[in-house]
């Protein structure tokens, strides 16, 4: 199926609309920083853009879910395309442009690109039926595909490829993932995403109609604490990663394993109503980001 040629309801960086940058409205995700090693800023930075864009079409603007999934179609071919060497459509010359070029350059998996494309397609058709997650089984095999494979593509660059890194990168993938899911709960469950598992829901005798209004709720305030406290813990299992990467590598993970337990930090604050509002980091934060980056690693995630 090719791209809708109906302007009507084109979302953001779908084929007819528009390019707008990722970087210009996305949070929480540090991007070839300052302390990324400058010779793998342009890879990580393609990488970025493939996933920004892609994850644009599925979720932002006004599309209908056909033309989403067909804009997402026309994402995948391209993505195929340039890892032959071929030319792409042109639709998106700011992503696969610089995005060949560092396949060439790197020789990064197009597998893990394309698992990214699986999660964006899963997202659009779960919305789409009104599906929910029925365990957290369920919901992590989504991040699987949604987030780890971002991590693999960091290793693969970093050059580390063997199994214990790979697990653990998994981990703190996963953790950030889930972290984004309890933060953007209201965000999410507006749109019709609901990322709760009905195992969750069930387990702490939460109704969704509780997480749909702004009000105080005992059972929810404990089903976000238990996600909470599980997404924690998986990141720890994954912290001493940051420990075997050398340099800059190891301090830009740092400081990204540190941002997901800042905003666990929040989330707890504000009595894990997320629900109701959506908690956030800022340049406030950096000082005490960069002192907790310093320190040892918790006992938890030693040996992990």
């Amino acid at each position: 199926m090719g791209p809708t040629l109906s302007s009507d309801n084109a979302g953001v960086n779908s084929v007819l609309h528009p390019y707008r940058p990722p970087s210009e409205h996305y949070e929480n995700f540090p991007v070839a920083s300052w302390f990324c090693p400058p010779r793998l800023r342009p890879p990580i930075a393609a990488i970025y853009w493939f996933a920004r864009t892609a994850d644009d079409i599925a979720d932002e603007g006004t599309a209908d879910v056909d033309s989403r999934l067909a804009d997402l179609a026309q994402f995948r071919d391209d993505l195929q395309q340039i890892g032959r060497g071929a030319p792409d459509s042109g639709h998106w010359p700011e992503v696969f442009k610089p995005l060949a070029s560092m396949i060439d350059a790197f020789a990064l998996p197009l597998s893990e690109l394309a698992h990214l494309l699986d999660a964006f397609e899963q997202d659009v058709r779960f919305t789409a039926e009104g599906r929910r997650y029925r365990d957290d089984a369920q919901l992590i095999d989504y991040c699987s595909r949604s987030a780890n494979p971002v991590g693999r593509l960091l290793l693969h660059l970093y050059g580390l490829r063997d199994p214990e890194s790979v697990r653990r990168s998994d981990q703190i993938c996963t953790a950030l993932q889930l972290i984004n899911f309890w933060q953007d709960l209201r965000r999410d469950i507006a749109r019709g995403r609901w990322y709760p598992s009905q195992e969750q829901m069930v387990r702490h005798g939460v109704r969704e109609a509780e997480l749909q209004r702004d009000a105080p709720s005992a059972a929810a305030a404990r089903m976000v604490a238990a996600c909470c406290d599980a997404a924690h813990a998986r990141m720890l299992a994954g912290a001493p990663l940051t420990r075997q990467l050398p340099g800059r590598a190891g301090w830009e993970l740092r400081l990204v394993v540190q941002g997901g337990l800042r905003i666990l930090d929040k989330i707890a604050a504000i009595d894990h109503a997320t629900w109701r509002q959506r908690p956030r980091i800022g340049k406030a934060d950096l000082p005490l980001l960069l002192w907790r980056a310093c320190q040892p690693l918790p006992a938890q995630g030693l040996g992990a």
